[in-house]
């Protein structure tokens, strides 16, 4: 092989590497401002997410938010607020004061043992009854449903009296009453299933509307603070005239039809 073709043989060879190098470092060039323009994207997604978890954690709750709306009061109620619930004939002279929450497990008893007693005198007129709802079980266990269920029961109130008298009924079944500890009554496809067992209220869509819309959620509130100022501290709680109705020998709510029937008994004469 001459020199001169050895020598053009290496300038080739030396221009082949250049253009090769060029090459590579193009390439390199490329991948960096990729992964660059992907970490910057990452970055910034995940900036974004933490902006809208931090506005999300910040964004007050429902219930917060129901503290400062306009109270909605149900039809069929009476007061300030329509916080005042009174079912019953008015003939009759004697008011049965009941204080429960929705949550509270003893209530449940309460109502599957007494509470179509407690129906039946109302509907006789022996004495109408007031109504007085509580949340504080939502307080102590964390949760929602003792708000949402007194919610709906102002919804079904704004269908009729007799409408929450047999949905609080139902709330309070052995069938649907969920344990203390189980906050099955802060979903309101869960309320909507109770419902469907009231002829009044299934396949309602104003009662519907109104569960899933929360339009008794202030009202709600309002009626937790007017239980909440009572001075009662626990439920069921019975009043009449101002005085505990109880057991004999007890300072608890009668738990069967006899004790009841005997309590209330003797606060009528009284």
């Amino acid at each position: 092989m001459s020199a001169r073709n050895s020598r053009a043989n290496k300038a080739a060879a030396r221009e082949r590497l250049r253009l090769e190098r060029e090459r590579q470092a193009k390439k390199d060039r490329i991948r960096r401002q990729v992964v660059v323009a992907v970490s910057t994207v990452a970055v910034l997604a995940a900036a974004g997410g933490i902006g809208y978890a931090v506005m999300q954690a910040n964004k007050p709750s429902a219930w917060e938010a129901a503290k400062d709306a306009k109270v909605v009061k149900p039809k069929n109620s009476e007061g300030e607020n329509g916080t005042t619930i009174v079912v019953g004939k008015p003939t009759a002279k004697k008011t049965l004061e009941v204080y429960e929450d929705s949550r509270c497990p003893v209530c449940a008893t309460f109502e599957q043992a007494v509470g179509e007693t407690v129906k039946k005198d109302v509907d006789a007129g022996k004495y109408k009854l007031k109504y007085i709802g509580a949340t504080f079980i939502d307080n102590s266990d964390n949760g929602e449903g003792s708000k949402n269920a007194l919610s709906a029961l102002g919804a079904a109130l704004d269908v009729s009296p007799e409408a929450f008298m047999d949905y609080k009924a139902a709330l309070y079944s052995a069938k649907f009453h969920p344990k203390e500890s189980e906050d099955k009554f802060a979903e309101d496809a869960y309320l909507l299933e109770v419902a469907d067992s009231v002829d009044a209220l299934k396949n309602n869509a104003a009662f519907k509307k109104n569960v899933e819309n929360g339009t008794f959620d202030s009202w709600a509130l309002k009626m937790s603070k007017t239980f909440d100022d009572s001075g009662v501290s626990g439920t069921p709680t019975l009043k009449m005239d101002g005085k505990k109705v109880v057991a004999e020998g007890s300072d608890n709510a009668p738990m069967t039809v006899e004790q009841f029937n005997a309590a209330v008994d003797k606060a009528l004469k009284g």
